[in-house]
């Protein structure tokens, strides 16, 4: 498992931002926003389908040109969102101004929102055994966003794992990160949610086979840290999906 504190191809980098050195603070805004399309608008004819369809592929496109954009569908996997759009940048205004503009959109009455998490790039607080550097890093990744499946969930730890001496707790994570380095295909980018939202952390894994992250998750779940999480549900399993081809997916564009 390739271990990182963070995603996809990094987004340009705005001047001022915190490099390396300093109190690690957050540094790119990162936003998950799951949404379904309502029950009504499958009823509705297929022009006024098709008109949404068009309309979602330009707040898209638009969305690609301002920031790091990466589109997956959940349809077949869960029963309660469609589709997630995942976003970052730099600058939080950004990403909250091109939902408002979701929203003024004929789409804001066509799209229903049952999950949405925010959360920046940090340094991680702890070592990394298994790659050097890589406690460092504070901003995505720069090969990320690119295999078939993302798996996502929010997480928190409890009040007793805070509690513990920092040695304590390095050696839990260090452990953590030996089983996840067994499974070199799948790409961890965890980001930071405290004071933010209601969860610590949303994790997002990376892979192309949902059979090797299930093996992973079943073996990470002997080791030590994993009886401090306080929770780790929902989970997503997302099927990556170019853009342009959501619309039709989703049996907007026939």
């Amino acid at each position: 498992m390739t271990t990182t504190e963070a995603h996809p191809h990094a987004a340009p980098h705005t001047p001022g931002a915190p490099t390396h050195g300093g109190p690690a603070k957050g540094v790119q805004s990162v936003k998950f926003s799951f949404y379904r399309v309502a029950d009504h608008v499958r009823r509705a004819p297929a022009a006024e389908r098709a008109a949404l369809g068009e309309a979602l592929t330009s707040l898209l496109a638009q969305s690609s040109e301002r920031m790091l954009t990466r589109v997956y569908s959940t349809v077949g996997t869960r029963a309660d969102v469609d589709f997630l759009i995942w976003q970052v940048h730099d600058d939080l205004e950004v990403v909250t101004d091109w939902h408002a503009e979701l929203l003024r959109s004929p789409l804001g009455g066509a799209l229903e929102r049952p999950h949405s998490f925010l959360s920046m790039t940090m340094r991680s607080q702890y070592s990394n055994p298994e790659h050097a550097g890589a406690e460092t890093r504070e901003r995505l990744r720069a090969d990320g966003g690119t295999n078939k499946y993302l798996f996502v969930y929010p997480m928190a730890k409890t009040k007793a794992w805070y509690e513990l001496p920092a040695t304590d707790r390095q050696e839990m994570m260090a452990e953590h990160i030996a089983v996840g380095h067994k499974y070199h295909d799948i790409k961890i980018n965890t980001t930071y949610s405290y004071g933010l939202d209601s969860q610590e952390f949303v994790v997002a894994f990376e892979g192309d086979d949902p059979g090797e992250f299930l093996a992973l998750v079943r073996e990470l779940r002997d080791s030590r840290a994993t009886s401090y999480t306080l929770f780790d549900t929902p989970m997503f399993t997302c099927r990556l999906l170019p853009t342009e081809d959501l619309a039709a997916h989703l049996g907007l564009i026939g």
